[in-house]
């Protein structure tokens, strides 16, 4: 099997997989059901109130997550995320019931998009470390990366399903569909085999240990440069969803199945970023920086693409931008952290990362609304191409970058900083070492 699907040799891992596969096929149809329902079917909807339900759907994430990645770190995982699973599937069921009724208003999508975001808040955490639990460290990047290529390949089926039922059978089937499939994941993990999982040590309960997690952030610069990068292009940049919704109502006057049409060709990007990804054993902050940068490019050129089809194909190169950033980003971290500390650093990761939201969702909204959808993915990549220049400047002056091309040798462009050039250097020094002793031997 190839390098780029390693993980997948794994029992647990390959169980894991097949579940969170069909999860993330369910949670893409809603997320193009809920966005659809409030923009275009609720006479009362507007691309303010997209912006707003987005804004409340990540709220909580931003004030649970932390307490929420403490208990991850205490508990059994596998236990908790089926708890939080089985909740989110009553709530798309009690959503479909209520627009099949006739009886849905745009306070009620409110509503379930803040209960979504508590239920979420408690989710994300466990779940970005529980796939510490399922693989060896050995593995882990590999791993991050093909749960990246399973959401997006989920995407690529997903929206234009949901497009499709939404036009044929209307919003409310798509999350009684949607809430069937939490099944999988919970059958999944039902599934796995208890004696495979990696051990690990639980902290034991006691006072300062979200303050452990805040000091390791702290003194962690590489950590902190990814949270900021992270959150400004989450809060003003992936925005996809809400923007593609008013480009293709707005501006090319398409219905709901070219809408979902736009997120699959999106997954196409995003789909080989992540499985490109998953051949790096050790993503690095550079590469981080720099799939932000193209992300900040692509999504300009993406904001002038003046039809339909063109706009779709420009598409690809965001979501494999976007996709190589927090793939890179997630991984860089997890590897790179104490273990009896990942699940609070995780959770602070996604504090950071689903902020810019509140925010920003709102704001991209009223852009939206009062600018045009154009100025609305403007925005974004104005920030993207800001963000990754200022971190990239600020991290070649703290950490000593030095660049380097040479012609003759593999790989032309090298990129170190300090701590790289010093194993580099002591590396050229013991092969000197081992050289001389070769030739004395023969002599």
């Amino acid at each position: 099997m190839s390098s780029i699907f390693a993980s997948l040799r794994l029992y647990n891992y390959r169980i894991w997989f097949i579940g969170a596969l069909v999860a993330n096929v369910g949670t893409w149809m809603q997320r193009v059901a809920q966005d659809w329902l409030v923009l275009a079917v609720l006479p009362e909807g507007s691309a303010i109130h997209v912006g707003i339900v987005t804004g409340l759907q990540f709220l909580p994430i931003v004030f649970i997550s932390p307490f929420a990645g403490l208990i991850a770190d205490r508990v059994d995982r596998r236990r908790m995320l089926m708890m939080t699973q089985a909740a989110m599937g009553v709530l798309a069921l009690a959503l479909g019931a209520l627009v099949l009724l006739g009886t849905a208003q745009v306070w009620h999508v409110y509503f379930f998009a803040l209960a979504l975001g508590v239920l979420s808040a408690f989710d994300a955490p466990a779940r970005q470390v529980f796939v510490s639990d399922i693989v060896p460290t050995s593995s882990l990047a590999n791993a991050v990366a093909l749960n990246s290529a399973s959401f997006n390949a989920a995407r690529l089926v997903g929206p234009g399903v949901a497009g499709l039922l939404i036009a044929v059978v209307g919003t409310g089937w798509v999350f009684m569909l949607n809430a069937l499939t939490f099944a999988a994941t919970i059958g999944a993990m039902l599934a796995m085999k208890s004696e495979l999982l990696q051990r690990r040590d639980r902290p034991v309960r006691a006072k300062g240990q979200l303050r452990e997690g805040l000091r390791y952030v702290r003194g962690r610069s590489d950590i902190i440069t990814i949270m900021i990068v992270v959150f400004v292009i989450g809060g003003l940049g992936l925005k996809f969803q809400m923007t593609s919704a008013v480009m293709a109502h707005d501006e090319f006057g398409m219905g709901a199945g070219e809408y979902g049409v736009l997120g699959s060709i999106l997954a196409i990007g995003s789909l080989a970023g992540a499985l490109m990804a998953a051949r790096r054993q050790r993503p690095r902050l550079r590469l981080v920086l720099g799939a932000a940068f193209g992300f900040g490019i692509s999504s300009g050129a993406m904001a002038m693409m003046p039809t339909y089809e063109l706009f779709a194909l420009s598409a690809i190169p965001v979501g494999y931008f976007s996709l190589t950033m927090l793939t890179s980003a997630n991984a860089a971290i997890q590897i790179t952290t104490d273990p009896n500390v990942r699940g609070r650093v995780m959770s602070l990761y996604l504090v950071v990362f689903f902020a810019g939201n509140p925010i920003g969702g709102p704001v991209v909204g009223w852009i939206a609304e009062n600018w045009g959808a154009r100025w609305a993915i403007g925005i974004g990549a104005i920030a993207a191409i800001a963000v990754a220049g200022i971190a990239a400047l600020w991290t070649v002056k703290r950490e000593d970058v030095r660049v380097r091309y040479r012609l003759r040798q593999r790989p032309h462009l090298l990129v170190q900083n300090r701590h790289e050039q010093l194993d580099a250097a002591r590396a050229r020094e013991e092969l000197r070492t081992q050289e001389g002793v070769n030739a004395g031997s023969a002599a």
